[in-house]
């Protein structure tokens, strides 16, 4: 099937409809405390980071609150997320970085915010459009996989599925993009088991054609 620009807008406008008004999953109070949030995900579901932050924030929501712990002690808070003892260095520097530059605040720069252990350009991107509204696309992988399965955006790193995004969405619809692609990507395309079958985009997605499911079953 090829995907022409008309079909790319009709796959937009559906995922629009289908998952408007959709925002992160993670539960956070502050921007310091997204920041944590986010940096935790990476390899670990939004479910986990839930259950890590509710047990880690009513003590530790701050930069100065975290710099109490030592890094050790705050991988062994973290212990049931994957890539523990990393993301606790990380998190560990990142908040002297934060308390030593700038105040104990997370900055609204993309610049600044990829100088921070632990950030790189997918939290950056994330930080930046939910907490200070800047037009941004973080690719993660769920966005990196639907983009290329529904061929909206082709590319074998998450920076170039993010620019072929950038020129097909327009900018004010970034943010919200970002989410429509992340909940379809949980909730139906799926990593092993996409479930073609009750999928909105079922008629418009060039990958369904090669879905076993779908096999004996004509769209």
């Amino acid at each position: 099937m090829r995907i022409t620009s008309a079909k790319k807008k009709e796959i937009l406008k559906i995922l629009a409809e289908t998952y408007h008004g959709t925002t992160t999953a993670l539960e956070y109070s502050s921007p310091f405390e997204l920041l944590v949030a986010v940096v935790l995900s990476a390899q670990c579901t939004d479910t986990r980071v839930n259950v890590i932050t509710g047990r880690l924030f009513p003590s530790y929501n701050t930069p100065e609150k975290m710099l109490k712990l030592k890094e050790a002690q705050l991988a062994e808070l973290i212990r049931d997320c994957g890539l523990y003892r990393s993301k606790a260095k990380n998190i560990i520097g990142a908040c002297e970085m934060l308390c030593q530059e700038y105040d104990g605040q997370v900055p609204d720069s993309f610049d600044k915010l990829i100088k921070l252990p632990g950030v790189g350009r997918k939290t950056a991107n994330v930080l930046l459009s939910q907490l200070f509204k800047v037009p941004a696309i973080a690719v993660d992988t769920h966005v990196f996989r639907v983009a290329n399965r529904l061929g909206l955006a082709k590319g074998d790193t998450p920076v170039m599925v993010e620019q072929g995004l950038m020129k097909l969405i327009p900018q004010e619809e970034w943010g919200e993009a970002h989410h429509w692609l992340i909940w379809h990507g949980r909730k139906v395309c799926k990593a092993r088991k996409p479930n073609c079958l009750s999928c909105p985009l079922v008629k418009l997605c060039p990958s369904a054609e090669k879905s076993p499911a779908l096999t004996a079953v004509k769209i």
